[in-house]
């Protein structure tokens, strides 16, 4: 006889390139920031840029960036050195009123994606390595913020992943055990955090990284959150008697 596998009863999502896609938003993004606080000096931007691994003249991030993954604390301390005039502190808020106005662009529609893990009675959070603040405000302007049960960034108090502090948080509020959670993100720090949680993980291809990257931490990868759905019903199909929420 096969062992009991838990029913799963809750998801926590990543943000950046998992429920919004990364380069679409990000890259923009960082382009724009980085010409302002440079004053629109190009060398220096560009200089900045490679700080976090930005190439300014084609737009993109490398794969290794610290923005992809990292907290928006790790990313003022990489840039702080060529920034003298700007105290860690004072850039660090810089970072998180940037990332607040950045527009979104959703992996999916979030509205009616959310509303059909709820109705599957599964409680949903999300855990960034952005500043909590900003994430609500991304959040709100998707209009989906009351549909999750809990939403923490690296400064909420319960640290940045790939600590699992901040999905243990999560099983604390809901009362689940990580068991019967699913970590989604794009990364290896989601994965790991996931994994050193002691829940099921699924990577998605919204983010930076590849799936041959991915694949090895993950249960499965897909190519956006949207075929979560999906696989829910297939996992159900396969062990009806396992599963009681969904």
């Amino acid at each position: 006889m096969s062992a009991f596998t838990p029913p799963i009863n809750g998801i926590i999502f990543d943000k950046d390139g998992t429920l919004f896609d990364f380069a679409t938003t990000w890259e923009a993004w960082a382009a724009s920031f980085l010409l302002r606080v440079s004053e629109g000096d190009v060398a220096r931007a560009s200089s900045l840029g490679a700080a976090i691994g930005f190439d300014l003249d084609n737009r993109s991030f490398a794969q290794d960036s610290i923005v992809i993954a990292g907290t928006a604390g790790e990313v003022a301390a990489a840039l702080s050195p060529q920034l003298p005039e700007l105290t860690t502190v004072q850039l660090l808020t810089m970072l998180n009123a940037e990332a607040g106005a950045a527009p979104q662009a959703e992996a999916v529609p979030l509205v009616p994606f959310l509303n059909d893990l709820r109705a599957r009675g599964l409680a949903l959070g999300v855990a960034t390595n952005d500043a909590e603040a900003p994430a609500r405000s991304h959040l709100d302007a998707a209009g989906v913020t009351g549909l999750f049960d809990f939403v923490a960034g690296f400064d909420s108090g319960h640290g940045g992943k790939p600590a699992p502090g901040q999905l243990l948080a999560f099983c604390a509020v809901t009362g689940l055990p990580p068991e019967g959670v699913i970590m989604v993100g794009d990364s290896l720090h989601d994965l790991h955090a996931g994994r050193a949680a002691g829940m099921r993980c699924i990577a998605v291809l919204t983010g930076m990284a590849s799936a041959e990257d991915l694949s090895p931490h993950a249960e499965v990868v897909l190519p956006n959150i949207g075929h979560i759905p999906n696989w829910l019903d297939q996992l159900q199909a396969v062990s009806p008697d396992r599963r009681t929420h969904l």
